[in-house]
């Protein structure tokens, strides 16, 4: 029966069975070592037997073998304990030279990303390289977790659309037997009509930008989670809910993975209860006010204004989450709601999490024929068969609702403290990359 590494400890004294892969070889005072990898991480083997130590001869790094040996305690040893009196099985052999060493910490320096992508099937079995994707995959389970305890049911929708969902040129076009489809930039109507059957939905899938960008925050495929949620009484109600779920992730993960986010040099979390609010007029105000760069024209936030907001949130209110509220109607989306209060700004907030925008959260129109009347505003061919069946769950009657489009890969840039999204991300698509 295979052992893996993570049990072997528990194995002590006994003779057991492991398989996996070549990870490092070295020889010490007359005694060949190697590591063995499995899913459970390192085990080391000390090879005595010479004859042992000869199946070895030409083989590389990523040599696929199987060890029985006796378990001797040992807590210099990866776990604990090694493999004594070991015999080797090669079940795979490799026998050319691997282009990365994948022992050794793999820089993330800008310059060295190409080379990291390039090898992503091989720099992936660097157990810290492989820490950043556990904690990916575990953000996901905790940000499920809340929903599904808060009553959301997790959707599923098309990602071939016979229009864009939110209108402008930045998407990808292609051919529909005769038809132009585009690939989805976001479930964003489906998810609304969703809302007059289960009234709380959320979806975790990818959506596509045809944006000409080339910045660590941009790519074409990104992972986004979106979220819909009807009946609600305010904005303030959907901002705190986005806002609970993000600190709940966020704290799972700090708590769950304490050694792994350490081992890789994440920053320290500071955050409380809630997450704060504050508006864009009153940021471009302060912001503009303490570096002398009037940005109060502006109807979005500069980038560098998202990184100066963050840094006060965090020294003003103990929190490196902070919602941006009430952004200008001149930057608004067609389905978003206008504030009755203030019609000048739109019931829009974005969460901003160490300096970079990780979702936006607004309060929908949910008038048929406000709609309509923002959508041709707009410039939108309300009889698009795109838009057809959209109009149609507000026709037949949607409750006030709000959502959001929350960036995973943002998430996972951020709460680790890495330098660019695509580290992030397992294959990331841009306007260079298209492979591997």
């Amino acid at each position: 029966m295979r052992i893996l590494s993570s049990q072997v400890k528990e194995h002590v004294g006994e003779s057991i069975h492991i398989e996996g892969w070549l990870h490092k070889k070295r020889v010490l005072g007359g005694l060949t070592f190697i590591n063995v990898r499995d899913r459970g991480g390192l085990i080391q083997v000390v090879l005595q037997d010479k004859s042992e130590v000869e199946k070895l001869r030409g083989l590389q790094i990523g040599t696929v073998l199987a060890v029985d040996g006796k378990v001797i305690e040992e807590p210099r040893a990866p776990g604990g304990a090694e493999l004594h009196d070991a015999s080797l099985s090669i079940m795979v052999p490799v026998t050319d030279e691997p282009p990365i060493e994948i022992d050794k910490p793999i820089p993330h320096k800008a310059e060295n990303l190409d080379t990291l992508f390039e090898y992503r099937a091989l720099n992936l079995r660097n157990l810290q390289e492989q820490k950043i994707f556990k904690i990916r995959a575990s953000l996901l389970q905790y940000l499920r977790e809340f929903l599904n305890q808060h009553d959301f049911t997790e959707i599923q929708t098309p990602k071939l659309l016979a229009g864009a969902a939110e209108g402008g040129a930045e998407v990808f076009k292609l051919d529909y037997f005769g038809q132009v489809a585009t690939l989805a930039q976001s479930p964003q109507l489906y998810k609304q009509m969703m809302v007059g059957a289960f009234e709380r939905v959320y979806e975790i899938a990818p959506a596509f930008r045809a944006e000409p960008s080339a910045t660590t925050r941009h790519m074409s495929e990104v992972m986004m989670l979106d979220i819909e949620m009807g009946f609600v009484d305010s904005h303030d109600e959907v901002l705190d809910m986005v806002g609970d779920m993000t600190l709940y992730a966020i704290k799972q993960a700090y708590t769950k993975h304490a050694a792994d986010l350490k081992a890789l040099n994440a920053p320290e979390l500071v955050v409380n209860g809630k997450v704060p609010k504050i508006t864009v007029a009153e940021i471009h105000e302060l912001y503009s006010k303490a570096t002398g760069k009037d940005t109060t024209q502006e109807k979005d936030l500069i980038p560098d204004e998202e990184k100066w907001i963050c840094d006060y949130s965090k020294k003003k209110f103990g929190s490196e989450l902070i919602f941006a509220t009430h952004f200008p109607v001149e930057a608004m989306k067609f389905y978003h709601q206008i504030n009755p209060d203030d019609p000048l700004t739109v019931m829009w907030g974005d969460l901003l999490f160490r300096g970079l925008e990780i979702a936006t959260v607004p309060l929908r129109e949910y008038h048929h024929e406000k709609l309509v009347e923002q959508m041709k505003k707009a410039g939108i061919d309300v009889n698009h068969p795109g838009y057809k069946y959209y109009l149609q769950a507000f026709k037949y009657g949607l409750p006030q609702h709000g959502g959001c489009g929350f960036g995973i890969d943002r998430l996972v840039e951020k709460t680790i403290g890495l330098s660019n999204v695509k580290e992030a991300t397992l294959f990331p698509r841009d306007i260079n990359r298209l492979a591997p």
